[in-house]
Parts: structure tokens; C-alpha cells; sequence
């Protein structure tokens, strides 16, 4: 009998899968509370420039990062499980799709926060500039998420974040 192979469908160049892994030096349920005050972001997170929340479990979320553009996401939770330490919103507007933080034990002390984040862009711009700027805004993305590192980090040691860009 031949072996068939199934041929996988190409993703859009508009699909972004993100990952990222923080060690962060607290413990797991201190840090999966700040990641749950959603509204607190803008005080550590410097790429998350405002949030407003409309209930308690939607609100609107407005980021930028390196590039001059900003993204406007309307965000609804649709997990958050204090026991696991999981959170997770879907999202709509300029990038659908949805986003987890998962927070696990690291060390004798401290927490590893993973963030994933599976999305389509939405945001006309970003579609019509999908090939040649995909390189440009995973960077975009990348620079991001060091500053939400940084910022949470600095908060979770009772210290001031670096300057306005998360450095």
C-alpha cells in the first residue's frame, strides 16, 4: 500500500505564533496575581500604554512598541485558574486570536511565567506589509516582551523600571 503523505495547509503570512519563557525571582502565586491585574500592566509593562476595563472579564488593551504604530485589542478572559496559575484571554481588533500566561514553580524560590500568544493581524497596514516586514515586527514583538520582562522583574524586586523604552 503507497504511503500517502497529507499536505499541510500553509499558514497566512498574517498567522503569528509567539512564545516566551520569563524567570522571574518570585513566587508563583505572587507573580500569576500581578499577571492577573490586568489593569496594573501600564505601571510596569511600558509597551502596554493604556488599558481600560470594562467589566471583569472584558476590557481594551492599547500597545506599541519599537515601530510607530500601536495595536488596539479588545481582549475577553476565557480562563483563569488560580490553581494552575493560568490565564487567557481571546482577543479581537487589530490582532485575533488568543493569548495564555501559564506561571510554574522555578527554583526553590522563584517562577518561570510562559507566554503564548497565537494571532492573526487584522490591522490593514501590517497586512498589506506582511512579507517584507514579517522579520521587522517579530523584533517588534521580541522588544516587547523584553520590556514586559524587565518592568515585571524590576516590580517583583521592589525596584523602579528602566526608562520609558523598558530598558
Amino acid at each position: 500500500m503507497p504511503l500517502v503523505l497529507m499536505a499541510r495547509r500553509p499558514r497566512s503570512p498574517h498567522h503569528y505564533r509567539f512564545r516566551d519563557a520569563w524567570v522571574l525571582p518570585a513566587p508563583p502565586d505572587a507573580v500569576y496575581a500581578v499577571l492577573e491585574a490586568v489593569e496594573g500592566y501600564p505601571s510596569w509593562w511600558p509597551q502596554v500604554r493604556r488599558v481600560h476595563q470594562a467589566d471583569d472579564v472584558s476590557g481594551t488593551v492599547h500597545i506599541r512598541s519599537l515601530l510607530p504604530y500601536g495595536l488596539t485589542l479588545a481582549a475577553r478572559e476565557s480562563r483563569r485558574d488560580p490553581r494552575a496559575r493560568v490565564l487567557e484571554v481571546v482577543v479581537h481588533g487589530d490582532l485575533e486570536g488568543w493569548a495564555r500566561w501559564t506561571v510554574l514553580p522555578h527554583g526553590t524560590a522563584g517562577s518561570l511565567a510562559r507566554f503564548e500568544q497565537d494571532v492573526d493581524v487584522r490591522k490593514p497596514l501590517m497586512r498589506r506589509l506582511a512579507l517584507p516586514g514579517r522579520p521587522v515586527f517579530r523584533a517588534n514583538h521580541a522588544w516587547m516582551m523584553r520590556g514586559g520582562r524587565r518592568g515585571l522583574r524590576a516590580l517583583l524586586e521592589g525596584r523602579p523600571r528602566g526608562g520609558a523604552d523598558g530598558i
